[in-house]
């Protein structure tokens, strides 16, 4: 296999990551100026959170309800990521599967040597040998291309803000306010909103934009394009007959799933994901190419 530098990728994540970070020390500055309580609230979220970026892998195994399977448990499955693995030149990662009837999959883990790809039994159901092969390879680029963790830690990041813009009314009335009145919990707050849209569009952008770097991967991984956007279009279609309440319980996920949970406007306006059409068609363009070359 020959593997290609994603340097537009890379640097999309050092840009969001450079930005998340002046962004946040932005708003600590903030939250000095206004209530000490805040600061609290921030430390004691900071600890919790690194301790979640270490066990990363078995919250969002544990949040899909999926578990590592062994060898012998699921034979065919093992050998194809032990495989495409050697053609990622990747350590195997562990090999994880969901019992539920979304077709989903999804890779986990904050480093190369300790990640996890995990499917759904519906997605084992649903794809064929080529189809799967196409998958399992888009995320094992997710795990070459380290964006993974690069998204965990954003995603944490906008907790916090997310955090103080819940409770902050509850919890900051505790430190002193320097503007009286309440007003430097308000001030507080609304800078914690702005933070977390901003977060939350950078977080977005980058997502989309790694999406099309796995498939891209993925392609490289087996020589197949066609066979990742055949698997693509399938869970796509798929998506449709599972029942919502399924759906509503899995869409916490949705930033490291291949394809995502579609929930109305808001979801077209703010995508985790490139439609799955624009990447059937930048598969197919980049098929024509392998073709050629």
């Amino acid at each position: 296999m020959e593997w290609k530098t994603d340097w537009g990728l890379r640097g999309r994540m050092f840009f969001t990551m450079f930005l998340l970070a002046a962004l946040y020390i932005a708003f600590l500055g903030v939250l000095l100026w206004t209530n000490q309580s805040f600061v609290l609230i921030v430390g004691f979220m900071s600890v919790f959170l690194i301790a979640q970026f270490f066990f990363s892998d078995k919250l969002a195994l544990r949040s899909m309800g999926a578990r590592e399977v062994s060898e012998e448990e699921y034979p065919e499955l093992h050998r194809m990521v032990g495989r495409l693995s050697q053609q990622a030149d990747l350590p195997k990662p562990t090999v994880a599967v969901a019992d539920t009837r979304t077709p989903n999959a999804f890779a986990t883990g904050r480093s190369q040597k300790s990640a996890t790809v995990a499917v759904t039994t519906g997605l084992l159901e649903t794809l064929d040998q080529e189809e799967l092969e196409g998958v399992m390879a888009h995320e094992l680029a997710h795990v070459k291309n380290r964006d993974v963790a690069v998204m965990t830690i954003a995603s944490f990041l906008a907790t916090i803000a997310m955090f103080i813009l819940r409770w902050g009314f509850l919890f900051g009335g505790g430190g002193r306010d320097r503007q009286g009145g309440g007003g430097g919990i308000i001030v507080a707050v609304v800078a914690s909103l702005v933070v977390w849209i901003v977060s939350f569009l950078l977080i977005r952008a980058l997502s989309r934009y790694r999406e099309y770097a796995a498939d891209r991967g993925g392609a490289a991984i087996t020589g197949k394009p066609a066979a990742l956007a055949s698997a693509l279009m399938t869970i796509d279609s798929r998506m449709d007959r599972v029942p919502k309440e399924d759906l509503r319980e899995q869409s916490e996920m949705n930033a490291f799933f291949i394809v995502p949970i579609d929930s109305g406007v808001i979801a077209n306006l703010f995508r985790t994901h490139p439609t799955t059409e624009r990447r059937v068609e930048r598969l197919q363009d980049l098929a024509g190419e392998m073709e050629t070359a």
